[in-house]
């Protein structure tokens, strides 16, 4: 049957159901015997080769199901314990001649969303006003593929930006963007690129001209899709700084990606490549068939078509395609995360060569556990996640 009919009811419970009893029954017992023998990876222990294989598995089932229903998203704030929410205009005065051609295209533009402050323990639950000179702050941008997650303090994701405001005292707060989310057919057509790209910068605009944050104080973080986005907002800062076209924040201080996705065309899908060679890779479903182009990237791209994500730089920044024209030259320190087992691992070995190859070695610093699946730091039980915070922590005090 085609995803078309699995989205309507009663087809949905149908498939839900079926898939909740074939995990519990088959699914779950199967891996468990399996694992007891043999495992994806030698250093993975049984457990952790189970919480892979069932994350693979769930994740694969949402992303048919589309955004979760009831998740927060950009039309409100949802309240909840310890929530701290804030509105934040849009900016429409921000946008460039090219942001605005490609918003007229995908009918799309700066609008007022929300966002979520994140506090370090034992500090006010929102920053001060006017906020203190030389305290650092966290714009984070949430991974899931472009199509489904929060930044609200209950999604998965939250834990990125909880863990951040831990890691040093001049960096106590974060606020994460509740950016719109794409899709396409077989669910409604919408908020493709730019969408995410301007409410990432009404964002920023909100921590600069709002809260009164210097912009070298500001350290822009996504991870997965959330990275891609961080990468397209900081190129935009970069790319108009100085601008008499446009009145505009200046570019952080710090860029920090977590298993960015980086290359949308199919220029790193070859044979023996990551993308079909990591198949075990929590994502490792992302490319079933090399030569159809995955569902996420089409919502993303809307109406520009899968041709983009070969020539646009803000799209696919990491593009093997000579088509591709991205240059880093002014981009802040950064520091990339990468999982070795990843299906976009190698995609983002070549951002992490074309930021060095602009910015040098000393501006860009490079992790990837060789074992770690796609965005671990997102998982708590991830062997690899307290030592890549440790980096984290000493790059952040470094600079």
């Amino acid at each position: 049957m085609s995803l078309a009919l699995w989205i309507k009811q009663p087809w949905k419970t149908f498939y839900l159901t079926f898939h909740v009893f074939t995990i519990a029954l088959v699914f779950l017992p199967i891996h468990a015997v399996k694992f007891s023998f043999t495992r994806p990876r030698p250093t993975w222990s049984w457990r952790h080769a189970m919480r892979v294989a069932l994350t693979r598995r769930l994740g694969s089932i949402a992303t048919v199901l589309g955004r979760v229903p009831f998740d927060p998203d950009y039309h409100a704030i949802e309240p909840g314990p310890g929530v701290e929410g804030v509105w934040m205009d849009g900016v429409p005065h921000l946008m460039n001649a090219e942001l605005k051609i490609w918003s007229s295209v995908a009918n799309v533009t700066s609008i007022r969303i929300p966002g979520y402050w994140y506090a370090r323990t034992g500090s006010n639950s929102k920053p001060p006003t006017p906020t203190i000179t030389g305290q650092k702050v966290f714009l984070y941008i949430h991974g899931g593929g472009f199509t489904q997650l929060s930044a609200h303090p209950r999604s998965p994701t939250s834990i990125i930006p909880r863990s951040l405001v831990e890691l040093t005292d001049d960096a106590p707060y974060a606020l994460a963007v509740e950016y719109r989310l794409s899709s396409t057919y077989p669910f409604a057509e919408k908020h493709s690129f730019p969408a995410a790209l301007l409410d990432a910068l009404t964002g920023y605009n909100f921590l600069v001209n709002t809260m009164g944050y210097d912009p070298s104080d500001i350290v822009v973080a996504g991870d997965s899709a959330g990275g891609n986005i961080a990468l397209a907002l900081t190129r935009y800062l970069v790319e108009n700084k100085g601008s008499t076209e446009i009145s505009l924040p200046g570019p952080p201080g710090h860029l920090l990606v977590s298993s960015p996705v980086t290359d949308m065309s199919n220029s790193h899908v070859t044979p023996g490549s990551s993308a079909l060679a990591n198949d075990k890779d929590i994502i490792g479903d992302f490319y079933n068939n090399p030569h159809d182009t995955p569902y996420r990237v089409l919502a993303y791209v809307g109406p520009f078509g899968a041709g983009i994500a070969s020539c646009n730089r803000y799209v696919s920044p990491a593009s093997l395609s000579p088509l591709m024209q991205s240059r880093f030259i002014g981009f802040p320190r950064t520091f990339i995360i990468a999982g070795g087992m990843e299906v976009f691992r190698d995609q983002i070995r070549s951002l992490r060569d074309k930021m060095v190859r602009d910015m040098g070695e000393a501006q860009v610093a490079y992790y990837e556990p060789v074992d770690a699946v796609h965005d671990y730091i997102v998982f708590p039980w991830h062997p690899d996640r307290p030592a890549t915070l440790k980096a984290i922590q000493e790059w952040l005090v470094s600079g």
